[in-house]
């Protein structure tokens, strides 16, 4: 993947990579294109540790910190563009196609919060249902353990199974 910003404005952090420096307001907001996977959205958020590309986040904008999603995560929802773990700053997709770390899925299928923090699945999990998220690929598409996703500002709020 090779995302490149699409904003006018030059001297943005690439999507791909982590800084220990603060570059952008937390919540800044941008459009990117990759010519395999279309245009996205993408939101600037403080890292946490452990994080991994394609892991899924919940995050809070207000407090300043995102948390690996699990199966009890509550809140706006977000896949990790680069390893950006604790005291880095980095892209979050919010909106479009998304390579995710993925288990075993099925194309078509929802998307739920797993025990493993960051890890999406396809099978039902009480209250851990991604709002503005499906599979669009099975497992395995476009990598060993990922899987493509459809964003759509997704959000975890305790409602599916």
């Amino acid at each position: 993947m090779v995302w490149q910003i699409i904003q006018e404005s030059a001297g943005y952090q690439q999507i791909n990579e982590s800084s220990t420096v603060q570059n952008h307001p937390i919540g800044t907001r941008v459009e990117a294109y990759d010519e395999t996977y279309g245009v996205g959205e993408f939101i600037y958020l403080k890292g946490v540790a452990s994080t991994a590309v394609g892991n899924g986040v919940v995050y809070d904008e207000y407090a300043n910190t995102t948390t690996r999603s699990v199966a009890a995560s509550r809140g706006p929802a977000a896949i990790a563009m680069s390893a950006n773990v604790a005291s880095q700053y980095g892209w979050y997709q919010i909106f479009g196609a998304a390579v995710v770390k993925a288990g075993t899925v099925a194309a078509a299928g929802n998307v739920f919060s797993t025990a493993t923090a960051g890890t999406l699945d396809d099978a039902a999990v009480a209250g851990s249902l991604w709002q503005g998220a499906r599979f669009k690929t099975a497992d395995g598409t476009p990598a060993a353990g990922f899987a493509v996703a459809q964003l759509s500002y997704p959000s975890i709020d305790g409602l599916g199974a």
